[in-house]
């Protein structure tokens, strides 16, 4: 059995519909438990207070940002190479939850900088990174709804998210390319030992998981919609020639 199989609409959605109920409790589940956690049962750092609890919220947001890009890259990449439209509407369906991860990772980042650095936004080289990647988001679905024919919509937004992605990996690794910036690096890094106490670790954790998997549960829904539309418009065309 081949991947590529279910870029056929017909058998992506009887997939997507066995996944989707088991992905929705999943993440109710995770999100759950890793925010009330987090925010409920772990103590104040001796130095942040309770405001460093923002970071079971920012941090998975601000990862889920950059990555639902990254996935919209290699989803556009796909369409370019092989035309399969369910890869198309995949990334056409991420674009929305990207700008929701995004302006969640923006606001709660202000309010976390406003008690640590004294102001709700600095030009810091991550966070200015950060904020073009959201005009991307916008500038992407604001193209798919300019373009009326699909096909040229998804060429034209799969060429804008190949550019988009510089900004998302200059996000990923500002910190890392300037030193000189006001974020702080990783919180979590699989190269070696996590700079945040364990209490917070594990909270933390599940909660992107959460968010992984609360990703994967929209965007599953949204493709099916995109999906449905498209077969929607087919019908009423067939249907305008007689």
């Amino acid at each position: 059995m081949s991947i590529w199989e279910y870029a056929n609409p017909v058998k992506f959605m009887a997939l997507s519909g066995r996944v989707l109920p088991f992905a929705t409790l999943l993440s109710a589940s995770l999100l759950l438990t890793g925010l009330v956690w987090g925010f409920f049962f772990t103590a104040d750092d001796y130095k942040q207070g309770s405001t460093v609890k923002i970071i079971f919220l920012h941090v998975p947001a601000a990862l889920m940002a950059i990555n639902i890009w990254l996935m919209m890259l290699v989803a556009s990449l796909v369409w370019l190479v092989r035309r399969h439209h369910v890869s198309a509407l995949a990334a056409r369906a991420a674009a929305p939850i990207g700008i929701t991860m995004t302006l969640i990772a923006l606001f709660t980042g202000a309010i976390w900088g406003k008690p640590m650095w004294g102001t709700y936004w600095a030009w810091d080289p991550r966070l200015t990174s950060f904020m073009i990647l959201f005009v991307f988001y916008l500038g992407y679905l604001a193209l798919w709804q300019a373009v009326e024919d699909d096909d040229t919509a998804a060429d034209l937004t799969s060429i804008l998210c190949m550019v988009g992605s510089v900004f998302a990996l200059l996000s990923r690794y500002a910190v890392n390319l300037w030193n000189q910036g006001l974020h702080q690096g990783a919180t979590l890094t699989a190269t070696k030992e996590s700079p945040i106490d364990g209490s917070y670790y594990y909270p933390l954790l599940i909660c992107i998981v959460g968010f992984i998997t609360l990703f994967i549960t929209l965007v599953l829904l949204r493709t099916r919609m995109h999906i449905r539309l498209r077969r929607s418009r087919a019908v009423l065309a067939r249907e305008a020639t007689r």
